[in-house]
């Protein structure tokens, strides 16, 4: 069904179309005006939003099954991309909660640091953050035959990394600024409730910041090839050596049990 947009919310300049592009200057938008100015151009077939003046919008994204390139100039607010299935979110700043949250399809790239629960629940498709992120990423990241999310962190994070997560791929590079040695992770709680999926750390951690559902060994080589088409498409987007992360030894955390809460129920 085709959204209706006001088509200058009431202010000159809004809503402008410059070579078969949309430019939106959010400056002044609620957010639901803002997210229906998105969802009727894409709604239209635009191959590209570009969206300017961004503080704070939250839901951009959220919801759209085409594949639209959305262009972010600002720091979009919670749950950037949530439930969307096909569109490639650019953010040339940081992003607050929420990224992915449920995401089904499609890539998300910033360039800064995100919030909190990062690929909450996420069910395909791929995000990439140049920095560091906040508490519990990946919580309840699942997958379904082909459908294999990936999240790939340049800094570090917070506590509770992979809270329940039942499957998809995480990795994290402990990169300083985009770059330089591998980092010691201060995260704890890694994998506390894990049963599915794999995390993968550049970077040293100790046995008592893993919860208690979850197992470190040192990834071989076959587990590295697994990660470099990601690695190599993080650093394409942020300018990293992507030679000199894989030159470095990597952890692979992966569930104790796939059914960890049996004993708690009766079958």
């Amino acid at each position: 069904m085709k959204i209706d947009v006001d088509h200058h919310a009431g202010l000159p300049g809004v809503f402008m179309r410059v070579d078969g592009r949309v430019k939106i200057n959010a400056r002044h938008l609620h957010y639901r005006e803002l997210n229906n100015m998105i969802k009727g151009a894409a709604s239209e077939g635009v191959e590209e939003i570009v969206v300017e003046n961004v503080f704070g919008q939250r839901y951009i994204g959220s919801g759209i099954r085409r594949p639209v390139r959305i262009v972010i100039h600002g720091v979009p607010g919670n749950d950037l991309g949530a439930f969307m299935d096909g569109p490639r979110i650019t953010v040339d700043r940081n992003a607050q909660d929420g990224v992915g949250n449920t995401m089904n399809s499609g890539l998300i790239v910033v360039h800064g640091r995100a919030g909190d629960i990062v690929a909450m629940g996420m069910r395909g498709g791929r995000i990439f953050i140049r920095d560091g992120v906040g508490y519990r990423a990946a919580i309840h990241m699942k997958e379904y035959r082909k459908l294999r999310p990936v999240l790939v962190i340049g800094g570090d994070t917070q506590d509770f990394l992979g809270e329940y997560m039942a499957g998809g791929l995480v990795i994290v590079l402990g990169l300083k600024g985009g770059k330089g040695k591998r980092s010691r992770f201060r995260a704890r709680h890694i994998g506390t409730g894990m049963h599915g999926g794999l995390i993968f750390l550049r970077g040293e951690i100790e046995e008592h910041q893993l919860g208690k559902e979850a197992v470190a060994v040192p990834a071989t080589q076959e587990d590295k090839e697994l990660i470099r088409p990601f690695v190599e498409e993080y650093a394409g987007y942020f300018a990293a050596d992507a030679a000199s992360i894989m030159g470095s030894d990597f952890l692979k955390i992966y569930a104790r049990s796939h059914r960890p809460f049996g004993g708690l129920y009766a079958y």
